[in-house]
């Protein structure tokens, strides 16, 4: 038995009759994949764009707010937007601006301008760390923050939780299977045992959390104060504040990534919980959609991190490379689209829209799981929500990727897409923008309503 209670020959034959579908109204994306597969690997120019639930490649002409337009001059309402890099919708309107404006005045250039003096000050004034780094993507982010956690601790482990996801950094890629930490399946051209420094244990276990800390080997925590990307899991009340307390206790640094999390307030759950991490990472949405990372650090920290580089210059006699940054990390276009996401884009009145119409969806799907009898749930973290295929809310990884069914997720999104609305791919979550109206919400639900109609009525399809 599946784990959503629906049979896997209902969704066989219904996601093949939606395969023809998205094949007989999709001619120019069917044409322009037969065209990639000669000049891009596996079709794409980044092989997740290949892993969507469409027989072939989505081919996208343009985007504005909470709608893309397709080659085949389809729109779509949005509720993916990017995995999070257009949280705030597609090219806002300063965003844009930003880009204009500095594509006359120079991309990149190795050096700071003004626009760096600013956004360190907003930074610090939304998040209340005092110092920041700019980066080209979370991913650098928490790869550096790692480096430094390391130096300033002389530890070498990593803590993470079971299910995580930090971008591609190797130590990260890690699962915790019967209480031993093992590398994450599927790992392509791994050379080293990541479980010689990385430690996985799983979410809202705070048993195996102090049991971890107390081998006094962990350098840091990371995690995400709340759990996206293996189906969200939200912490257990007082679990974050327990995980600041215990990395205190047993001499770890805490690190909070919230890529994701930065939906859920305008100072995301840092600040909305009171976390008081010593560092800081966010990539993604930060400058509106333009590629860039960011991390903050604590006042302790940053004394702690000039230490290290003063130890580091001591020993390599001035000569050396602390292994942190890339050529294109605080360019100029960056730096400016950053300042302007963050005054004129990224404001409180856009979570003000944002999150009831994220509450409206996550009502209107408990009312549909409701009305077609499923034991499925809905997890809400702010201006994001996911229906996953258990009874109730899952508290563990391990829980949330038990409740996978991969092929009735995919069925249901390549439904959605052949009528025009996409959500994020790789499980069920979607993400409400500033450009989204209620009447996206309820076409959303009204649509996924009818999926569940037609799947539900195919023969055999309850088991």
């Amino acid at each position: 038995m599946t784990a959503s209670g629906i049979s896997e020959t209902a969704v066989e034959a219904f996601v093949a009759r939606e395969r023809q579908r998205f094949l007989e109204q999709n001619p120019q994306s069917v044409a322009l994949a037969e065209r990639a597969r000669h000049s891009l690997y596996a079709g794409v120019p980044m092989h997740w764009m290949a892993d969507w639930s469409t027989p072939c490649p989505l081919f996208v002409e343009r985007a504005k707010g909470a709608r893309f337009y397709d080659v085949d001059g389809h729109a779509y309402l949005d509720f993916c937007l990017g995995d999070t890099g257009s949280m705030f919708g597609h090219s806002p309107e300063p965003i844009a601006k930003a880009i204009t404006e500095q594509a006359s005045n120079g991309l990149t250039s190795m050096l700071p301008g003004e626009d760096a003096v600013v956004c360190g000050e907003l930074l610090a004034a939304r998040f209340g760390l005092p110092f920041w780094q700019v980066t080209a993507t979370a991913t650098d982010s928490n790869r550096y923050v790692l480096r430094w956690a390391r130096a300033i601790t002389q530890r070498k482990t990593l803590l993470v939780f079971d299910g995580c996801y930090h971008g591609s950094v190797d130590d990260v890629m890690v699962r915790c299977r019967d209480g031993a930490t093992q590398p994450r399946a599927g790992l392509i051209g791994q050379a080293y045992d990541l479980t010689q420094y990385s430690r996985s244990i799983p979410f809202n276990d705070v048993e195996a959390l102090e049991a971890a800390l107390a081998q006094g080997d962990v350098a840091a925590l990371l995690c995400e104060p709340a759990m996206t990307n293996i189906g969200m899991v939200l912490p257990a009340p007082g679990f974050m504040q327990q995980c600041r307390e215990l990395t205190r206790r047993y001499g770890s640094l805490l690190i909070i990534d919230e890529t994701h999390t930065i939906s859920t307030d305008i100072g995301g759950c840092t600040r909305l919980w009171n976390l008081d991490p010593d560092f800081f990472v966010v990539g993604k949405p930060i400058a509106g959609g333009v590629p860039c990372g960011i991390f903050g650090c604590s006042a302790a920290m940053a004394e702690a991190m000039l230490k290290a580089r003063q130890q580091a210059s001591e020993e390599s006699h001035g000569h050396g490379h602390s292994g942190m940054g890339t050529t294109l990390s605080a360019n100029a276009l960056a730096m400016h689209c950053m300042r302007a996401n963050l005054e004129q884009v990224m404001t409180q009145a856009a979570y003000d829209h944002m999150l009831p119409l994220a509450g409206r969806l996550a009502t209107g799907l408990r009312r549909l799981i409701e009305k077609h009898q499923l034991k499925w749930s809905v997890t809400e973290l702010g201006a994001r929500c996911e229906f996953q295929f258990c009874a109730a809310p899952p508290k563990t990884g391990a829980e949330a990727e038990a409740a996978f069914h991969d092929s009735l997720q995919m069925a249901l999104h390549l439904y959605l897409i052949n009528r025009g609305i996409l959500i994020t791919p790789f499980h069920n979550m979607t993400l409400c923008c500033p450009d989204t109206c209620a009447e996206d919400v309820d076409r959303l639900i009204a649509t996924l309503d009818q999926a569940l109609g037609e799947l539900l009525a195919m023969p055999a399809a309850r088991e």
